[in-house]
């Protein structure tokens, strides 16, 4: 049986352009496309009135429109629906766990509100044993062309924390769309390399060659295992969250760690994915490691 890919529908653009990019990357990647909308009322009940007032058919309807679009695009695509008599976050973590990836649909917010995240996506990308990646719709036409693949994948990388999840995520998405895969680790300026004009041009270079010898080594197996992807490496003193956003404006995804255990008072993401959810604007895909 082939590895599955869902994608969570609510009938929104975002959604449908979810169920886009999802289809894309199952179609490369030889993987079974799920198509999932959850609504608790769905449990059985009796149902009167016409087909067109009754939510059930609404439910049915969201998942019958997207699954006749993709296969248009996609004729050989294995599809599935599967209609949830659930909450969201419960049915796509459920989900989650028989999934090589959860894909939603994402708002592009103003900066006004971009600190907010819909609960039904914070509580998947939060809980998530398996990767989430967050599509935005683009603006002209609220659904981004399947076949736009941007210039490389990015992958933002701690030098602290095991990040084969990561890698293995960033690989085979760089992999699969035929593109380089560009590895950045980002860090603030140290106070020793901070003087009264500025950095110290010589102690910044110094951690920067140490920083990008530990990337580098991390790099090398991984490398070896994907021999076909280019793999450019980046070091730059500055906030890691700034580093990883600015890097992936022309990227086709963003690829970020969280960890599964963090403290009972800690936020659910650490800062770094929280900026890439919220700022970046290409997808954006959330990989659970440690």
């Amino acid at each position: 049986m082939k590895p599955v890919l869902t994608v969570g529908l609510d009938g929104s653009p975002e959604s449908l352009a979810a169920a886009r990019w999802g289809a894309a990357v199952a179609d490369r990647q030889g993987l079974t496309l799920r198509l999932l909308h959850a609504w608790a009322p769905l449990a059985p009940g009796p149902r009167s009135g016409s087909a067109e007032s009754d939510q059930h058919h609404w439910a049915q309807r969201i998942l019958h429109d997207a699954h006749v679009e993709i296969h248009k695009r996609y004729p050989v695509l294995s599809i599935a629906e599967d209609l949830v008599a659930n909450d969201a976050s419960s049915a796509l973590l459920t989900a989650a766990a028989k999934s090589r990836m959860i894909v939603l649909g994402s708002r592009g917010l103003a900066a006004a509100s971009s600190y907010f995240l819909g609960n039904t996506s914070m509580d998947v990308v939060s809980r998530a044993e398996r990767p989430v990646v967050l599509v935005r719709a683009s603006p002209e036409e609220r659904a981004p062309s399947p076949t736009h693949k941007g210039n490389c994948v990015v992958v933002g990388l701690s030098l602290r924390d095991p990040c084969d999840e990561l890698f293995e995520f960033a690989f085979t998405a760089a992999d699969s769309r035929g593109v380089p895969l560009r590895a950045v680790h980002g860090r603030g300026v140290p106070v020793q390399a901070q003087m009264p004009w500025g950095v110290d041009p010589e102690v910044a270079a110094a951690i920067t060659d140490k920083a990008q010898k530990k990337l580098r080594k991390k790099l090398r197996p991984w490398h070896k295992k994907f021999r076909r992807v280019r793999v450019i490496d980046a070091v730059t003193l500055d906030s890691p969250a700034r580093v990883v956003t600015h890097d992936a404006e022309n990227a086709g995804l963003l690829v970020v760690g969280r960890r599964r255990h963090r403290g009972v008072l800690a936020p659910r993401l650490g800062p770094v994915a929280h900026a890439a959810v919220h700022h970046a604007a290409c997808a954006i895909a959330v990989v659970p490691h440690g």
